[in-house]
């Protein structure tokens, strides 16, 4: 084997930027993150609301309704929150507004369970947020949902202005368009996904919703029906609204994250596709697939 010592210096001059080149494409974040505090380690966990609030597009109907309080889903929930306790957060992040009314109530809830642990209500931070809380001793739990744009631009002072165009851009924004085929086609991938919650453990429905093929499929029924609005008022009231909303949410992330945190992110499971791609960009986090947790809790690659 040829020693570097025998191979001439003009030629290591003239090869090693090639070789920098190359490990450069093969992984930016070696540049990137070079010299920089070690990144914080994200994981999302993509959830259904147990409460069933009938606020989203999909209104599952009651008698498909998983009913976590029952002692066989009690049982499976101590399975999935022991799962999720494989990642050793510290610091847990919900889908509340910071400083909100909603995040003021799971503070004072919190503090009920603390004294009888029997007062957990059949809510995602209930069941699952609270108890991490409690076994990792955590002292908070943090809010980083957000209003959307869309939102601000109604409500600011010079609304009046705004209104007429935002109402042209959002008057057929309904979440159902009978003319595109892809609307009862997603309707019957959200009724099979409420028979899989009913079929299966909680853990392995978690698995499955935040699997990145499910988290794909999702996001697409974004990007048909209503999304086709006149030329562009789906796409814009698509970048006002919901996406908009999630870059949002990645801001809070941000901002209650510091160097070697492990930050667990509770949020509706619709949120995956954008906030797992913000997080997967993002040279200041390493994302943790929810699926490798007991896996040497891999990085994405």
């Amino acid at each position: 084997m040829t020693s570097l010592a025998k191979i001439p210096l003009f030629f290591l001059l003239f090869i090693l930027p090639f070789l920098s080149f190359s490990q450069l494409l093969h992984d930016p974040n070696a540049l990137l993150r070079d010299g920089q505090p070690a990144p914080t380690q994200v994981l999302m966990v993509g959830t259904f609301h147990f409460a069933y609030y009938g606020a989203d597009a999909h209104v599952t109907q009651e008698e498909d309704q998983v009913n976590v309080l029952l002692p066989q889903r009690q049982r499976e929930m101590q399975e999935l929150v022991r799962y999720i306790a494989q990642f050793n957060p510290t610091k847990i992040a919900v889908e509340a507004v910071p400083g909100g009314r909603y995040l003021n109530r799971h503070m004072a809830d919190y503090q009920t369970y603390l004294q009888d642990s029997t007062s957990l209500k059949a809510r995602e931070v209930h069941q699952i947020a609270f108890r991490l809380r409690k076994q990792f001793r955590l002292d908070t739990l943090y809010g980083v949902d957000a209003w959307t744009l869309m939102g601000d631009l109604y409500s600011n002072e010079d609304s009046i202005v705004m209104t007429p165009l935002l109402d042209s851009i959002y008057k057929d924004w309904d979440f159902s368009n009978p003319n595109d085929p892809y609307d009862a086609r997603y309707d019957k991938l959200y009724d099979a996904g409420d028979q899989l919650a009913m079929e299966n453990s909680l853990l392995d429905y978690f698995l499955h919703m935040n699997d990145q093929r499910s988290i794909d499929a999702g996001w697409g029924a974004y990007l048909v029906g209503d999304f086709k609005n006149g030329h562009f008022d789906g796409a814009d009231a698509l970048a006002m609204h919901f996406y908009d909303r999630n870059l949002r949410i990645m801001r809070n992330i941000q901002s209650i994250s510091a160097p070697g945190d492990r930050v667990l992110v509770l949020i509706g499971a619709g949120h995956l596709c954008i906030l797992n791609h913000l997080m997967h960009c993002s040279p200041e986090f390493d994302l943790i697939p929810f699926g490798s947790l007991g896996n040497s809790l891999a990085t994405e690659p």
